[in-house]
């Protein structure tokens, strides 16, 4: 239960029977709360309550992921792999969590809209941290699989329902640099994962180092989704977080340009329409090369490192700095998308970096130096691309559940990617990695180039729609519950 939680039955009776309550709650103006006192004061109220549970969520969501980099210094292989001396086994135990990931994506992000949010991704906490804590039991490569499966399978209930989850509660003008908040939580779990590596590393415990960094990134995880389950405002049309005049407000900023499937409701004609939008398979071209790239570093930074001549401690330590300069460099991009409402630009010049990075480290193997400011660019141009991402498919597919849809099949390509990069620098194949710093090069290229494509085709498709059906108020809100992101006066963030 929320504290302090009152019963809503009526509020809840019509909700599950459709979108009654919805509208009853919707002002009449479209923009009668708009940039007041009350408004700002809701969006400081929501920010507070909601972002530190998302980010801390995400937080140990990503260390539990990505762990295994830092778990691969530390004596994983030995301990259960036969030494794998190919690092191909290795590679299988890191992707076996992106099968499970990417087929339950879309299935989950549907269903998640039947059930409570906040009940939803508790849930989703509490079984990803118990697969990750239950990693350290781990004794040959099955026992390994099955615990990423388990991650998969409970993960898939959580990064697509955040993005869907936080469309409930801001405007496309906030969304932005929301998402790069909570996006860059996994830039520093990055950096946190480095610095709790270099910790346990230097631990002297009865148990393997490894052994106890699975529980130590684990519980928190645990905790946490108990937290969600207590502290998470549930919708906004049935939270007793909010008063009545909040709830009015806010009822009318999540109308504020659209007015589409509210409530817990499946529009099976908008899951439909998700899977014939070209747009949605390119934005999961997009996603698929910043995720190889995300994921040969969440799996390997430490390990390329390394290869400049550092021991296992200093490598994990130095993974640090690159994550924390991402981070800032996500939200500042992500804070002028927001004010410009433009984001394929910023996102092709952040993909862009990072190939830059992929180039360097290509092209300058003797100098240190370079190398090392080549995963600079790499970690903050792959992560900056990934949270615009988010942000600009958050409210560019007109209904909620066509964004329910959409959002989780674009991560769900975008996770072959992540595949495809946990296979890209076997041991073997070190220090120089000639194949995997090329491959990731060129998708981040691709990416960039796929940005331009769906800019541009937004801002002539806003000019036609222009054109023939004429200017649309600013922020007025648009019926979508028949045609989603075709409806003639629904307009695209380019």
């Amino acid at each position: 239960m929320e504290p302090n939680e009152k019963t809503f039955t009526d509020e809840k009776s019509s909700v599950e029977n459709g979108t009654e309550h919805v509208a009853a709650l919707t002002p009449h103006s479209a923009t009668s709360f708009e940039g007041s006192v009350e408004e700002r004061r809701l969006v400081r109220r929501l920010d507070m309550r909601i972002m530190p549970i998302a980010c801390i969520m995400y937080l140990f969501a990503y260390l539990d992921r990505t762990n295994l980099g830092n778990a691969r210094l530390q004596g994983l292989p030995e301990d259960t792999l036969h030494g794998d001396p190919t690092g191909v086994l290795f590679d299988w135990v890191n992707s076996a969590f992106f099968f499970s990931y990417i087929l339950c994506q879309v299935p989950a992000s549907v269903i998640s809209k039947l059930f409570p949010p906040r009940i939803w991704l508790g849930c989703a906490a509490v079984g990803w941290g118990l697969a990750s804590t239950l990693m350290s039991t781990g004794f040959n490569f099955p026992s390994l699989v099955v615990g990423r499966v388990a991650l998969g399978i409970f993960e898939a209930g959580f990064g697509p329902g955040i993005p869907l989850y936080m469309s409930f509660w801001y405007t496309r003008h906030e969304m932005g640099v929301r998402m790069a908040y909570w996006f860059g939580f996994a830039a520093v779990a990055g950096a946190f994962g480095g610095l709790i590596a270099f910790g346990v590393q230097n631990a002297h415990t009865a148990i393997s180092n490894w052994r106890l960094l699975f529980i130590v990134e684990g519980i928190p995880a645990v905790l946490m989704g108990f937290v969600a389950m207590i502290f998470l405002p549930n919708r906004p049309e049935e939270t007793s977080f909010l008063n009545e005049d909040e709830r009015k407000i806010q009822m009318e900023r999540q109308s504020r340009g659209l007015k589409a499937d509210i409530g817990r409701t499946v529009n099976k004609a908008h899951v439909a329409a998700a899977f014939k939008d070209w747009k949605i398979y390119l934005a999961g071209v997009i996603y698929f090369g910043a995720n190889c790239a995300l994921a040969s570093n969440s799996a390997f930074l430490p390990t390329i490192i390394k290869t400049f001549g550092y021991t296992n401690a200093r490598a994990q330590l130095l993974t640090v700095p690159p994550y924390a300069v991402s981070a800032v460099v996500l939200i500042l991009t992500s804070y002028v998308s927001d004010r410009l409402q433009s984001r394929g630009i910023p996102l092709s010049m952040a993909a862009s970096l990072g190939g830059i990075g992929y180039l360097l480290l290509l092209t300058v193997p003797a100098n240190n130096h370079v190398r090392y400011f080549a995963t600079f660019c790499i970690t903050s141009g792959t992560y900056t691309v990934i949270g615009i991402t988010i942000a600009w498919f958050a409210h560019n597919l007109g209904s909620e559940t066509k964004k329910a849809t959409g959002i989780p099949m674009y991560m769900a390509i975008g996770q072959c990617g992540s595949v495809l990069g946990s296979h890209l620098f076997p041991s073997k194949e070190g220090p120089r990695y000639i194949k995997g710093f090329a491959v990731a090069c060129a998708l981040e290229f691709v990416a960039a180039l796929c940005g331009i494509i769906l800019t541009v085709y937004y801002r002539m498709e806003n000019k036609r729609r222009d054109r023939k059906y004429g200017v649309p108020e600013r922020d007025a809100a648009v019926d979508t519950t028949v045609l989603a992101d075709k409806a003639p006066m629904f307009r695209y963030v380019p």
